[in-house]
This record gives C-alpha cells, structure tokens and sequence, in this order.
C-alpha cells in the first residue's frame, strides 16, 4: 500500500515543471494625446453623452464604466502636458463617475430627473471640457 502511495506521489511530482505558467504580456504603451483624443471622439458619440436626460441611467453603465478609466488616462495626459485645468476636468469626471456608482444608478430604469440624471449629466460636461481642452493640445 505505501508502494502504491509512494508512486502516486511521484507521478503528482513528475507534472510540476519549472515553468510558473504563461509569461504576463508586457503593458501596452502609452497611446499619448493622439490615442486619447480617438477615445474621446468615440465616448462623444455615445447617447448618454449626447441626451443624458434622456436615457435610462442603468443602459448607461458600460459609458460610464469606460470613463472611469479614461480619467486615469486624462490625469496622466494633464501631468504630462503641465495642464492643470484639464486635470480638474478629469477629477470633476472622477466625482461624476463615483456619484453614478454610489447612487445605484446601474438599476434606475427612469430618465425621470433625479440624482442619476444629474449624474449623467455631470459627466457630460466634465467630458465636454475634457475633449476641448484635449482637442487643443498638440499630439505628441
């Protein structure tokens, strides 16, 4: 029995190789002001940007989801630029986007006004300066 238990236990250990499993890929490199003026002009086109007192605050949550990483990026590309008017765009986003997810706007089914429009709303005009401030920055 401890022959069988032995041979077990070395055939377990035989599997394990040296490898620690797929290598992590390296992080893809910063898309610059160029990259981030793309991303804008597709955010822009979204409804929820465009009629945000229109919409049903939950069928906005991928939108909103998306600017909350883009603000990262906006912060970044503020530092990088010494352009502190757009960084405070950026944390007026951060507020918007903190103000969507802490009101439970991912189950509001009513574009009735109240807290989750105002929210939208919020957002698109921390968007809309964000994109003019950025459009006027020199790609690098």
């Amino acid at each position: 029995m401890a022959a069988s238990a032995l041979a077990l236990l070395a055939v377990l250990v035989s599997g394990c190789s040296g490898e620690a499993g797929p290598k992590p890929k390296p992080q893809a490199p910063d898309p610059g002001i160029s990259g981030l003026k793309v991303k804008l002009e597709a955010l822009v086109a979204d409804t929820c940007y465009s009629k945000p007192g229109g919409q049903e605050p939950k069928g906005c949550e991928k939108y909103v989801t998306q600017l909350g990483g883009t603000a990262g990026t906006v912060h970044k590309q503020a530092g990088l630029a010494k352009n502190p008017g757009l960084d405070g765009f950026a944390t007026d986003l951060d507020h918007g986007v903190d103000a969507y997810r802490t009101g439970g706007c991912t189950t509001v089914a009513s574009s009735a006004p109240g807290p989750c429009v105002d929210s939208l709303t919020a957002i698109a005009r921390s968007l809309r300066e964000i994109k003019s401030t950025v459009d006027a920055l020199p790609d690098a």
